[in-house]
């Protein structure tokens, strides 16, 4: 593909989200912890069901780690095999990979991930890829489409990171804006087809998110967001309807500061606000046949779940009593990318976070994937020593 083209705020190389998002947590803690109206105290025993042996060899799970597109067979020995090299690696013909992954209901050989190769000089977004093969050792994956927004202006470079899909084919995603400090400057957009181009229609839902994160939509396709820093650090949910085209006939009659469409309104609440459960809500994704919502904390180590009202649950995960955040990681990870697999088995990429000599952040090849099966409190890892593992999704070939 070709460059696609867009105004926008300069970008530069990319820089540790997790360190902008985690440094955030001093003010999170003074500002958004409140009451926990749920009566009860975090346990980390997790669902009662009983663990199955494994997930078995019909998913796999697709991770981004160091600007790599990874897969690995969910079940031991977690055979590994990356799929796309990161551009540094491969110059002719590598790219780089990074954030959620979100593959398409009605086509699970199509996803979307974050792509940002060749920046500054290009502009980061998001690749629409068609995945080729069905066991991890045979796979490829080939972009074929790009979504290229405009951002907002700010003291940081621009982050993709969310992404989900409407019931119909709509694409909507984040970017992070400011990351630590300044105006809340991230995104949500929605992104109408055909995908299989450079460029692509879109709408600006929200341009004054405070550090968005990941995205989950509900059989309702109302769109969840995770937000790390104040004021709104939680889940926020967005209502529909969503504009339908970017033109104001489809809900799109406004513009932004940097004159990309803008809908005419939007229906946000804060439903989940940060807790001392979840004090940096970076992913969320479904609960599945338990109901409800997984929540994913970095910082605190923890998954945490709510209910369909966004009432606390119970912590799936959360680090082993003793242990507290230093100069090395958890034990049990830093969740940040999360997915859910069919049998209920809890994926996780966890960016290794500690105190190393620059202040906190991902310590030097201490990321990992980790799945933790249903009934259990301690997670397995499929992968270690890796270096900033951000995304996670789920193929079904």
């Amino acid at each position: 593909m070709t460059t696609a083209t867009a105004t926008t705020a300069t970008p530069g190389p990319r820089r540790p989200l997790a360190l902008a998002l985690v440094v955030t947590v001093l003010m999170a803690a003074a500002t958004a912890c409140g009451d926990d109206d749920s009566g009860g105290t975090a346990s980390p025993t997790g669902s009662v069901t009983e663990a199955p042996p494994g997930t078995g060899t019909d998913v796999i799970v697709f991770s981004t780690e160091g600007n790599n597109l990874n897969a690995y067979r969910p079940d031991p020995p977690f055979e590994k095999q990356t799929v796309i090299r990161n551009a540094d690696d491969d110059p002719a013909d590598g790219m780089d990979i990074n954030g959620q992954i979100c593959f398409f209901p009605d086509d699970p050989h199509r996803f979307i991930a974050g792509e940002d190769t060749g920046q500054p000089e290009r502009t980061p977004g998001w690749g629409i890829f068609e995945v080729e093969g069905d066991a991890v050792g045979s796979l490829s994956a080939q972009e074929v489409g790009r979504l290229v927004p405009t951002y907002q202006g700010g003291t940081d470079n621009p982050e993709n990171y969310g992404c989900g899909v409407l019931a119909d084919g709509r694409v909507v995603t984040t970017d992070i804006g400011n990351q630590a400090s300044g105006a809340p400057t991230g995104q949500l957009i929605v992104w109408f087809p055909p995908f299989d181009r450079e460029t692509v229609a879109y709408c600006k839902i929200d341009v004054a998110l405070p550090t968005p994160g990941g995205i989950a939509v509900d059989s309702e396709d109302r769109i969840y967001v995770t937000s790390a820093r104040p004021p709104d650090n939680g889940v926020l949910r967005y209502s529909g309807p969503y504009p339908s085209s970017d033109d104001a006939a489809g809900g799109c009659g406004g513009t932004d500061a940097t004159g990309a469409p803008l809908a005419d309104g939007i229906d946000k609440t804060l439903f989940i606000p940060a807790d001392d459960h979840a004090l940096t809500p970076n992913a969320v994704v479904p609960a599945g046949d338990t109901g409800g919502f997984y929540v994913a904390s970095a910082f605190t180590g923890t998954i945490v779940h709510y209910n369909d009202a966004g009432e606390y649950v119970e912590t799936l995960l959360a680090p082993p009593e003793g242990e507290a955040f230093g100069a090395a990681p958890y034990s049990t990870g830093s969740p940040f990318g999360l997915a859910v697999g069919p049998d209920g088995t809890v994926f996780f990429a966890d960016l290794g976070l500690g105190m190393g000599e620059d202040g906190v952040g991902p310590l030097p090849a201490a990321g990992s994937v980790r799945r933790l099966l249903p009934g259990e409190a301690t997670p397995e890892v499929l992968d270690s020593g890796l270096e900033f593992p951000d995304g996670i999704g789920v193929y079904r070939p």
